[in-house]
């Protein structure tokens, strides 16, 4: 199968990527710049393509960043909440219609490429702060795909029900290159080790009892 892989960098989309080319799918990546504060996860995203020969392609939309409001990962004057993941002190992570935006994209290329399906890396962990995380939102934006347009386009999730500890178990089995991912949403030139990504990610790594290969600020 033909599929457009909406690819970030970190951990979970790398892992989606080699879980894809390991089934055998034909995959292309689409990585978007819409003015994040964690640009820095564009770069792993070349970086990891790069080494396993994947196609990549990077859409900057930086311009239309605006519209997504005072979103703390759009809009440095926000600070960057700290601590793990819960709804009230996430909220202000919430980037409004993100997920819906960028696959809407990734459907746009799959059906001028002739692919047959759009896939992101959603998991379980999502669906408590991100809306557009739900199963009931891949559910739905799988039907609109395929009335957009005369190509029958599929949105799936294959995470949608995984945990982040079943994500790193899997990338291990995968040989994900663990040290070149990356989590943090601070965006600086190492992980924070304070915000709820990057405490997700080590909770998942001490979870699982592997290593992660990235440094931590703190």
């Amino acid at each position: 199968m033909k599929i457009v892989l909406v690819y970030s960098g970190g951990l979970d989309s790398t892992t989606l990527l080699f879980y894809l080319r390991r089934q055998g799918h034909e995959v292309r990546c689409l990585s978007i710049d819409y003015g994040q504060r964690h640009c820095r996860e564009i770069e792993s995203a070349r970086s990891i393509c790069c080494l396993i020969g994947q196609e990549l392609r990077v859409l900057d939309i930086s311009q239309v960043g605006g519209l997504f409001g005072e979103s703390a990962l759009v809009d440095r004057n926000v600070p960057l909440p700290q601590g793990k993941y819960q709804l009230e002190n996430m909220k202000v992570t919430i980037v409004p219609n993100r997920n819906m935006v960028f696959l809407s994209l990734a459907i746009a290329w799959a059906i001028s490429t002739r692919s047959e399906a759009v896939a992101y890396a959603a998991h379980a962990g999502d669906r408590a702060v991100y809306p557009d995380c739900r199963p009931e939102f891949v559910a739905d934006m799988d039907s609109v795909a395929k009335q957009c347009d005369w190509s029958s386009i599929d949105v799936i999730a294959p995470f949608i029900d995984k945990s982040k500890v079943d994500i790193v178990l899997l990338a291990a089995s995968l040989g994900v290159p663990f040290e070149k991912t990356w989590s943090c949403y601070a965006g600086g030139e190492v992980h924070c080790g304070l915000c709820a990504t990057c405490l997700e990610r080590k909770e998942a790594f001490i979870g699982t009892g592997l290593v992660d290969g990235v440094q931590y600020a703190n």
